[in-house]
């Protein structure tokens, strides 16, 4: 790669990692090479990238973006995963995905102006999908009207309960 191709790559790659909302730093010495190209390949299937890049290129990428300070994480045979839209279904795949894999190992992430070192990267899958958050704010939005309707329709729920109560008491006593 000559210094020109260097330079556009950095660019582009810049340009990915400032719009990506979880970047994630994994070892992978020791796994073999058609293993690493299945992960790739699985990950790039489901819109997560898994980029092999020298260090210091990835820090020259990472300036600029908010997340220079997982560059000091970037040491020896390192990869970088960069999540698609949906940063916390990327942290659950992944972490099923490196699950049958010993040789790879979270070194950080960055994710939320939050840097996480080690298996604290998991912690990340552990919160709720943004599809959950957002069935939560809609179900958090329509109880309030829910609960006024309730109350609004109460008193002609026991009017009609009271006449039902009273028509059972007539007929009652007219039976008698």
């Amino acid at each position: 790669m000559n210094r020109q191709d260097k330079a556009e790559f950095v660019s582009s790659f810049h340009g990915v990692l400032k719009q990506a909302p979880l970047v994630v730093v994994v070892g992978f010495q020791g796994t073999p090479v058609n293993q690493s190209n299945q992960i790739r390949r699985a990950l790039d299937q489901n819109g997560i990238a898994f980029r092999v890049v020298k260090n210091t290129l990835a820090k020259r990428a990472l300036d600029g973006t908010g997340m220079e300070s997982i560059s000091a994480h970037l040491t020896g045979m390192t990869a970088l995963v960069v999540s698609g839209d949906d940063a916390v279904a990327t942290a659950k795949y992944l972490r099923t995905a490196f699950n049958g894999y010993p040789t790879i190992r979270f070194i950080a992430g960055f994710y939320q102006g939050e840097v996480f070192v080690g298996d604290a990267v998991k912690s990340i899958a552990d919160l709720p999908t943004r599809e959950d958050m957002l069935s939560t704010l809609l179900r958090t939005m329509q109880e309030p009207g829910s609960q006024l309707l309730s109350v609004l329709q109460a008193p002609a729920r026991d009017i009609v309960n009271l006449l039902h109560n009273y028509e059972n008491k007539l007929s009652e006593a007219a039976g008698e």
